[in-house]
Order: structure tokens, then sequence, then C-alpha cells
């Protein structure tokens, strides 16, 4: 297998090269940087990010893509498809720590524990003071939940203890999940006071969480967004925030990543988080070797482990 070339066009897990290396000759660098001999070698790419239509053209012999994330938006995996090339994610390693953390982040938001926190460390708490009680409360909540797939169930099957009611909306119903089903967004944020968004950045989820939507929440309402940046118009949930339209919000996802946007950095009432929903070493580490063991399986047995669903039929 050493005799396979890989590329890896940019950054990525160190873990992921560090493996590679192992079983095949790795090609690290801007496929139109590198010479037409290197170009003509590469048979795999192994990518964390973006690897758009040109990129996958200027590779001829490339077989499989191996992309680091759940989500791979930035790899066109349609046109990779039309010229029957693989590609390939990380699903499933990732859905327990980022239901972890949607919890953890919609307790954190409910209860303000990160204000409460800095509050203590600024001094605060003196005989006699006492952090403000914090407006709302987990219990007798009524949770919705955007995105019903792998990680929205592990998200409703947490919320379970915490003896909420659970709802969802998708685009289809599923007919084993226990929970109540809306058949629009809209249904879903009037029935609800809590909004957990775990939908993939796909052109029908482009800015779905709207005024609209946020108005139907209402003043009561909390939004959770553990899924895409995409997914949220941020001027309008900024504006929602700042006139009391919903109440607070936990965010771990934004629009245009790193730049998060001043407007939301000010309100007092939003919880803010750097994407780190599945930022754990034993997490990322289980995502780099998928990376690679898709690869490993590719080039050894001829099957991918987890092709993305717009790979041919015939990988």
């Amino acid at each position: 297998m050493s005799r396979i070339a890989v590329l890896v066009p940019g950054k990525i897990h160190e873990r992921v090269l560090i493996r590679l290396k192992e079983s095949f000759d790795v090609i690290e660098g801007n496929p139109s940087a590198l010479g037409a001999e290197a170009v003509g070698k590469i048979r795999g790419v192994a990518v964390s990010g973006t690897f758009d239509a040109a990129a996958i053209d200027s590779l001829p012999s490339v077989e499989l893509i191996s992309s680091f994330g759940v989500g791979y938006d930035g790899v066109d995996a349609k046109h990779a498809a039309s010229k029957g090339i693989i590609v390939t994610n990380t699903p499933d390693v990732l859905n327990d720590e980022v239901a972890d953390t949607a919890i953890g982040l919609l307790l954190n938001t409910i209860r303000e524990f990160p204000r409460a926190e800095n509050w203590l460390r600024a001094g605060n708490w003196k005989l006699g003071q006492n952090y403000p009680l914090s407006r709302f409360s987990l219990k007798g909540r009524h949770v919705g939940i955007y995105g019903l797939g792998r990680i929205g169930q592990e998200i409703a099957k947490r919320l379970e203890p915490f003896k909420v009611k659970i709802s969802y909306h998708t685009r289809t119903r599923h007919p084993d999940a226990p929970y109540g089903y809306y058949s629009s967004l809209k249904d879903l944020a009037e029935a609800v006071d809590t909004l957990i968004s775990i939908v993939p950045k796909t052109p029908q989820t482009h800015k779905t969480i709207n005024a609209e939507i946020l108005s139907a929440l209402g003043p009561d309402g909390v939004f959770i967004n553990v899924g895409r940046g995409w997914t949220v118009d941020e001027d309008a949930l900024a504006q929602a925030l700042k006139s009391g339209t919903i109440g607070a919000a936990g965010l771990d996802v934004f629009y245009d990543e790193p730049n998060v946007p001043t407007r939301l950095l000010d309100l007092p009432n939003a919880v803010l988080l750097p994407h780190l929903a599945s930022g754990s070493v034993p997490t990322r580490n289980a995502m780099a070797d998928l990376v690679v063991d898709n690869l490993v399986e590719w080039f050894g047995k001829g099957k991918p482990l987890t092709p993305v669903p717009e790979t041919p039929v015939e990988a």
C-alpha cells in the first residue's frame, strides 16, 4: 500500500498524517502547486475543510476523498460522484460528544453558569451578596429538536432524564421516534419554548432560523445551535435577543467562522462557544482514525467504511 499516493491539501489533525504515513506515500500541499508527475500519482485525498470541483478536476487519478468531520459541505460530493469518485466522512464517532455539548450548552444558557463563574472570579461573592437568581429553569420545559438525525436522537435521549417534553421537526417523520412531530419548523417553534438546531448545511436549511421563527419561539424562548451557523439569520437573532423577542441563546457555530459578530458578543443573554462540540482528544482521535481507515479499506478491500449518500452506488 506504500506505493499509493494520498494528498493532504491543507491543515489536518496530526494523527491523520501520522497514520497515513504508515501505509501511504503522503503528498502535502495544494494540488495546483504540484508537478504533473505528483498529481498523476495521487489516488486518494484526506481533507479537513474545502475541496471544490476545480481541485477534484485537477486530480485525474483520484478515487476517494476522505473528509474529516461529519459535515462535508466543503467537499463538492455531487461533482465527485459524477466522476465516479467516492467521498467519505466521519459520522457516529462524534455523536456522543456533540450531544453532550448540546446539553451542557443548554444548561449553561438557561442557568447562566458561565456568567455566574465570571461574577465569582471577579470577587463579587461576599457576605450578603449572592449572584442573582437565574430567570429560567430547565424544569418543565418543552424542547423542540430541529433535525432528528443521529446526533439529534442522541440529544433527545439525553434530555429524557430531565423530564422535559420533547418534540421535533424533520422533512420526514421518524415512525419509531417516541416524540411529538411537527411538519413545519414554524409549528414546532410555536409549540415549544426551547429550540435546539442540529441540521446540516444544505440549500434548504439556509437561514431557516429567522425573525419569524424566533418570534414564534417567544420571550421565554431559548435557542441552541450545535449544527451549522449557516442555518441562522444572525442579524435577526441578535435583534431578537436584544429586544427580548426570545430570552436567551447558546451558540457553538456561526455563519462566518471564526468571525463572531460583535452584536452577538455584546449580548449578556448569549452563551458563545468556539465550535468545540466534538473538541475532545478521544473524539478527534476517533475522527482522525476513521479518515485514514476509509482510505485503508478502500485501497485494501475496495469498500469504504462511511461513504456519503452522494457516493456512486457501485462503491
